[in-house]
């Protein structure tokens, strides 16, 4: 008879893992960047200036409930914002945008320039430890 022993990972390896994904990310900030930067440099400055306000419009999303910050522990967002900024921060909503983009009829310089600025700062999010939210406020996990 034998007996099955579960095998789980190492603290090493979660790290690494992290590492990992973490570098993946900054590969994609930094594509995703690269790319918004050149359709600001091709298209001027609508593109480049719609790239800009995605790259950092998902932060803005804590102003939904401005009035509830003083209240909030320290790193804790306001539950009232918390669906707001995931809804942001989900790297998947601009990514099907994109994919809209590429087969739809038009063909519109900022918009696409706006998506690439987006998804720029999903990654350096990932990249640089944050994700989503809890329900709470909190970060997850």
């Amino acid at each position: 008879m034998t007996s099955a022993t579960a095998v789980t990972p190492s603290r090493s390896t979660g790290s690494t893992r992290t590492a990992v994904r973490r570098t993946a990310w900054l590969g994609s900030a930094l594509f995703w960047s690269a790319f918004a930067v050149l359709e600001g440099v091709n298209h001027g400055w609508l593109a480049g200036g719609a790239a800009l306000l995605f790259l950092v419009l998902p932060d803005l999303t804590f102003l939904v409930a401005l009035d509830e910050a003083p209240r909030m522990a320290k790193g804790q967002l306001p539950p009232r914002a918390v669906p707001y900024y995931n809804a942001m921060h989900r790297a998947l909503i601009p990514f099907v945008l994109l994919l809209v983009y590429a087969v739809a009829p038009f063909a519109w310089a900022p918009a696409f320039a706006a998506l690439c600025g987006w998804l720029a700062h999903i990654s350096y999010d990932r990249a640089f430890g944050y994700g989503l939210r809890t329900k709470e406020g909190f970060q997850r996990g």
